[in-house]
């Protein structure tokens, strides 16, 4: 992506009547969403205390020292559908697939709200995501059915598109559910990618998704204003991070199915599936990598520990602020960097930087490891303290595996 062209097609673009009345619409439902998030938020907060429906920092993998109101998602849901509808365009040919989304996130929106207050098995979780995701396939037909040439592949079969839908609704919603550890990080890292999604979906002149991406961006900032307040802090829950993964997945694939139909046009990218991916890499990262060293233990990857990202900065001696900085910082920079440096670089080669990336990824969490107990230990204790830690791994003395390294 050239800057030059970038800033010259978007003056073009304001100079444009229906550009500026579909970023008004955008604009307005931001602030609105903000707004209604913002407002409703202490009225939340002050229900769950009269009714105790705090969540208790009763667990070893909980980063808060006291009780903490929780459904905040409720407040960003509110946001959502108000900031977006009230400032719906007139986009007919998108109108019905963002209202299916509506339809969909309402689903998972009452499963966090159940998951929060009495708990729901993962299977019927993960069967809910599925049945929000089927209809969107099925009644909007929202299919990732082109692959832009990764690996030799382009176009592939109904079945194996339907497939690969579930598999980015289900692995992208449980994603942002499982960063969701940390004051502002899944707030953080959705907001941003929401923000991403819709400038593109608001310069491609796709207005009711612009209109949805950047109402959700906004009940999401007025939702981090209490997430990281001192005296009136809440959590979005289950209830939030489930409808907010849900909604970026649709963002996701969305973005790939349009910039697959005009994929002839300036506009378009060549590489929309990579770019979505980018978008969304640290959630996706740290899901594979979580994941991962939970099969290689030979546990289930349902089972939670405290082993994400974020806890082990935290360890590091970061505040959940810092860690959010970190993390947000680290996503956004490589959203931009990869924008600017990859357009001439082949899709599969992408791919393969990737998954280079994500054993780098590997290789920090393991070192920031070490240097936790590095940091924890007596100075003069330190270096035996490290050596034991590879010794029990390796020889799997006291119950470790060489994979606790990671």
């Amino acid at each position: 992506m050239d800057p030059d062209l970038l800033l010259a097609y978007i003056q073009q673009k304001l100079a444009e009547a229906a550009f500026t009345e579909g970023l008004s619409h955008a604009a307005i439902a931001f602030l609105l969403a903000g707004f209604v998030s913002i407002v409703s938020i202490p009225v939340i907060i002050k229900i769950t205390e009269m009714k105790s429906l705090m969540e208790s920092p009763d667990d070893a993998r909980r980063s808060h020292k006291v009780p903490t109101p929780t459904f905040g998602g409720v407040a960003i849901f509110a946001g959502v559908l108000i900031g977006y509808f009230i400032c719906q365009t007139q986009d007919g040919s998108e109108l019905y697939a963002t209202n299916l989304a509506i339809v969909g996130a309402s689903i998972l929106f009452f499963i966090g709200m159940k998951d929060d207050l009495v708990g729901i098995d993962p299977n019927k979780k993960m069967l809910f995501q599925l049945l929000s995701a089927c209809i969107l396939i099925f009644l909007g037909n929202l299919k990732l059915n082109y692959l832009y040439g990764i690996m030799g592949f382009h176009h592939v079969t109904d079945v194996v598109s339907i497939l690969l839908t579930c598999f980015v609704f289900i692995a992208v919603t449980n994603a942002i559910n499982l960063i969701d550890g940390i004051d502002g990080l899944a707030g953080g890292i959705a907001t941003i990618a929401s923000l991403t999604f819709g400038s593109w979906f608001l310069l491609s002149e796709h207005y009711a998704m612009a209109t949805m991406a950047f109402a959700l961006a906004g009940g999401l900032v007025g939702f981090l204003r209490f997430n990281f307040s001192k005296t009136s802090k809440i959590f979005m829950g289950n209830t939030g991070s489930l409808l907010i993964g849900f909604f970026l997945a649709f963002f996701a694939v969305r973005f790939v199915n349009l910039n697959s139909d005009f994929r002839f046009q300036p506009r378009a990218f060549f590489n929309a599936p990579i770019i979505a991916i980018v978008v969304l890499i640290i959630p996706i990262f740290d899901t594979l990598r979580v994941f991962m060293v939970r099969l290689l233990n030979g546990k289930s990857p349902f089972v939670a520990d405290r082993n994400h990202m974020h806890h082990i900065l935290l360890d590091n001696g970061l505040t959940h602020a810092g860690a959010t900085t970190v993390l947000c910082g680290t996503s956004l920079l490589n959203t931009i960097l990869f924008l600017f440096l990859h357009q001439n670089i082949s899709n599969s080669l992408s791919l393969i930087i990737l998954i280079v990336s994500f054993f780098g990824y590997l290789l920090i969490g393991s070192l920031l490891k070490m240097r936790a107990v590095f940091k924890s230990t007596h100075p003069r204790r330190r270096v035996a303290a490290l050596r034991r830690e590879f010794h029990s791994a390796i020889t799997g003395r006291d119950g470790r595996r060489i994979t606790d390294l990671l």
